[in-house]
């Protein structure tokens, strides 16, 4: 525990803020460079990967005999801002927990990962046990993607990734596509209503007829997991002046997934939408398009890396790991639209992207022993 202690506290003291996040932030380069130190001050193989300038991946690989499956290990190393937040990069021990920016989200789990890597040198492994610490999760996961466009420097047969889930075995995650409706309308003065069409007033029948999908998505859940997709709008502008009847309107909404749900199934579904309106209204003119998605994920709770996973987080805990699956987006569906059986393991605590952040000390050991479990069993 000294050893796990002692180097998460190094880790949350680096001041790893998302410089997209937040401007000015401090980037990812300082805990790169210091994974990439401790990799080598302990013998494992260690690379710098620029995911974009200044802002690199560290991967560690202990090598195994290459007769056997690898695995990868997989954290992030950004974190959010610290508004607010009281001496954010001095971490704190009491009762057990630890304070700090990132220690919760997630430099727990990295450094349960670097840990259990360190215990696969003296192994004999037949597969390689990668640690893969990227950039820039909170954002735009430019980290992991550019893991994946060099797949062949350290291919690995699956992944755990080390976000934070209370112990639980995360095995599916929702997606997202984000859409952008345009009504048309005409413009005319407000005196003369006779010679407009609202296009405000129009995307009306827009919001109606999104509240109604994002019921009935809801009342029909498909997923044992994640229960529906749903859909909210989040954004609105239109018009020029309050004496005028205006001539556009946008919205942007989201739309949140479940395995089986595609961009292209989401924008059909809202051109239909759209399509409905318009048949019963001759002056309604709008369109819709995807701006930007990201894949929902899913694996089988009877895949053998879930059940491996199980089986040694069972025995580590002496009690019934449960399977889950999380509501927010992960990296995991990077992975899965790679082709890569991910599952989804982390510590205990609270406070991510909150003032106060803490992870329970003892989760993250458990963490370590589950991963160090599971490396010697699917690397064997």
């Amino acid at each position: 525990m000294n050893e796990l202690v002692a180097l998460l506290s190094k880790l949350v003291a680096i001041d790893s803020v998302n410089p997209d996040l937040v401007p000015g932030g401090a980037g990812e380069a300082a805990m790169a460079e210091f994974v990439a130190e401790w990799g080598r001050r302990n013998g494992l193989e260690t690379h710098l990967q620029e995911a974009a300038p200044g802002r690199p991946n560290a991967v560690l690989i202990a090598r195994g005999s290459g007769r056997g499956k690898s695995l990868m290990l997989n954290a992030h190393t950004d974190v959010v801002g610290v508004s607010g937040m009281d001496a954010p990069f001095q971490p704190v021990i009491e009762d057990g927990r630890l304070y700090g920016r990132g220690a919760y989200d997630m430099k727990s789990g990295l450094a349960a990962c670097m840990l259990a890597a360190k215990a696969a040198r003296s192994m004999a492994l037949s597969g390689d046990v990668i640690v893969s610490a990227v950039a820039d999760e909170e954002y735009g996961s430019i980290g992991t993607e550019a893991l994946l466009a060099e797949w062949q420097r350290w291919p690995a047969d699956a992944v755990l990734i080390a976000e934070p889930t209370e112990l639980a075995i995360s095995i599916a995650h929702r997606g997202f596509v984000w859409l952008e409706f345009e009504v048309n309308g005409v413009a005319a003065h407000g005196s003369r209503p006779e010679l407009g069409v609202d296009a405000i007033v129009k995307m009306g029948k827009v919001l109606a007829a999104l509240d109604a999908l994002d019921q009935k998505l809801r009342a029909r859940p498909r997923h044992d997991l994640l229960g529906s997709g749903s859909l909210h709008a989040s954004f609105i502008e239109g018009g020029e002046e309050i004496s005028m009847i205006p001539a556009r309107c946008k919205l942007l909404a989201e739309r949140r997934t479940i395995p089986g749900e595609s961009a292209q199934s989401v924008e059909a579904e809202a051109g239909a939408l759209l399509d409905e309106i318009a048949a019963a209204d001759p002056d309604f003119k709008a369109g819709v398009r995807a701006t930007f998605s990201r894949s929902p994920y899913g694996i089988a709770a009877d895949h053998a890396l879930a059940r491996a996973l199980k089986r040694h987080a069972d025995a580590c805990l002496e009690s019934d790991a449960p399977i889950i699956g999380s509501s927010w987006w992960m990296d995991a569906a990077l992975f899965g639209d790679r082709g890569v059986p991910t599952v989804v393991l982390g510590p205990a605590g609270a406070g991510a992207h909150a003032r106060v952040e803490w992870v329970d000390l003892a989760s993250v050991q458990s963490c370590q022993e589950i991963y160090t479990a599971l490396i010697a069993d699917f690397c064997r």
